[in-house]
């Protein structure tokens, strides 16, 4: 089973590891397809309960809190005749059931590896996005275009749209816009997209992927085997770096984006219009317009590069460039992502609540020329000097938030010890409000107050998304 198509799955005895997102529709296609599937979760949530009961009423076994199954019967601590596991992406590689299955000479699948074995006959194509950030965006830009282009598409993957669901159902697509993260990455070996792009690389998820080398090889992954274009990003050589290293499709060829004029095979930004380089007739004299800066929404540099990759691989797959600039005006982005709230008192109060590394951080910081920045929470491992120095010259104030803050103002005070801090203590979700009133204080008219964390937000909140929220009903209060 390890490396061909499995075609009989009838009484195969399958372990899904973790149930969520991936783990649910993994266990109900494989149940489905006549294999005997147990499903271990570490969690016993209320949350997976109600998943588990949903799972053993189709005939599922199902063990909550138990991820490592030690009272299986297996010495190895897998479950009685596991044959293959199906992991849910989040699970570590270090996790002991992996090396309990590496014992005993049992293959671990991601969810997709799962669905790229599951393709029907003529399925659909995929246009692959990985990178550290950009890649939700990225992939609905790219959706947007081939729906302008009338393909039949779906935005699938990493952004919580099951590649099985998408692989498995009734509704047919001529080409499939993916998501991927590292970690899905890591336990897919066998895709092969028509065209994949990596956005960029920074440090994130070390504590996953054991260090910047592991995590660099799992992204790269993406280009194994593609067949068109491999998009790479010109300014983040790092990505260059993975095409060259990836053992590709005779013909394929390498794509840049860049944020300044294209040269040949890439695409760029001449005089405020986006344009292409790579996919155009003698690549050497001429360029074909795309769309304008303007299309793109917000035209934030890091979001500019987010339409130009996306544009790159529709490119590839062959969307004409009037289908570029009409998905590109029909995009609309998700919430808390570099988001306007309002205007109060001649200063832009602007969500980024998504911005949850310093890489991101660092792109939000660069679209103002004036912030009064509000940052902090779950610093994941981050360093922040990198980021406070470049951003020394455009900050107005910080005001910090958040368990790890001081990590943040010590960086402040090392690269910007003249911009002014405010540093709170409290930790409840009222907080916010003060951060935005303290912000408020700090700001002069034609700032912008900007919540670009650089960290996670479990500390004080569900989730980036309550986050932003907050940041947002903070915002409306002040101009009540």
């Amino acid at each position: 089973m390890g490396s061909g198509q499995v075609t009989d799955w009838q009484g195969k005895h399958v372990t899904v590891a973790g149930l969520g997102v991936s783990g649910v529709p993994a266990a109900k296609a494989l149940h489905g397809l006549g294999a005997k599937v147990t499903v271990v979760n570490d969690g016993d949530d209320a949350r997976a309960r109600e998943q588990a009961a949903e799972l053993e009423a189709l005939g599922v076994t199902v063990r909550l809190g138990d991820g490592t199954a030690p009272d299986s019967g297996s010495a190895a601590g897998l479950p009685e005749g596991t044959e293959l596991i199906v992991t849910a992406p989040g699970w570590r590689p270090d996790h002991p059931l992996f090396a309990a299955a590496d014992a005993a000479g049992v293959p671990v699948w991601g969810d997709v590896e799962l669905a790229w074995r599951l393709r029907k006959p003529g399925a659909a194509d995929w246009l692959a996005v990985t990178g550290t950030n950009g890649k939700t965006t990225t992939v609905q830009m790219l959706a947007s275009i081939l729906e302008a282009a009338g393909l039949r598409t779906a935005a699938v993957g990493n952004i919580g749209v099951s590649l099985l669901d998408a692989v498995l159902g009734d509704e047919e697509h001529d080409v499939l816009a993916v998501e991927l993260s590292s970690y899905q990455l890591h336990w897919a070996p066998s895709p092969r997209a028509h065209s994949a792009a990596v956005l960029n690389l920074a440090p994130d998820h070390l504590d996953w992927h054991g260090s910047m080398e592991a995590y660099a090889k799992d992204k790269g992954r993406i280009y194994e085997g593609n067949r068109v274009a491999c998009v790479y990003n010109a300014a983040d050589k790092a990505t260059e770096d993975l095409v060259r290293e990836a053992d590709v499709e005779e013909g394929c060829r390498a794509v840049g984006f860049t944020l300044g004029t294209p040269g040949p095979s890439q695409l760029g930004v001449v005089e405020g219009l986006l344009v292409d380089r790579a996919f155009v007739e003698n690549r050497q004299k001429n360029a074909q317009e795309l769309a304008e800066v303007a299309d793109v929404k917000p035209a934030a540099p890091h979001n500019i590069a987010n339409a130009l990759a996306a544009a790159a691989l529709a490119r590839a797959y062959g969307v004409p460039a009037n289908a570029v600039r009409e998905g590109l005006r029909n995009f609309t982005p998700d919430a808390h992502r570099i988001a306007h709230v309002a205007d109060v008192d001649g200063v832009a109060y602007v969500d980024d609540s998504k911005a949850t590394n310093t890489h991101a951080a660092q792109a939000s910081l660069a679209a103002y020329d004036s912030v009064v920045w509000i940052a902090g929470g779950l610093a994941k491992g981050a360093t922040f000097d990198e980021l406070v120095a470049g951003a020394a010259q455009r900050l107005r104030g910080a005001v910090l938030i958040g368990r790890d803050r001081a990590l943040i103002r010590e960086a402040l005070a090392r690269h910007a010890p003249e911009v002014p801090v405010v540093d709170l203590e409290r930790t409840d979700t009222g907080a916010m409000l003060q951060a935005v009133q303290e912000a408020r204080r700090l700001a002069r008219p034609g700032d912008t107050v900007l919540l670009a964390p650089a960290c996670a937000s479990m500390d004080m909140f569900a989730n980036y998304n309550k986050r932003g929220d907050a940041f947002a009903q903070a915002v409306r209060e002040l101009g009540a």
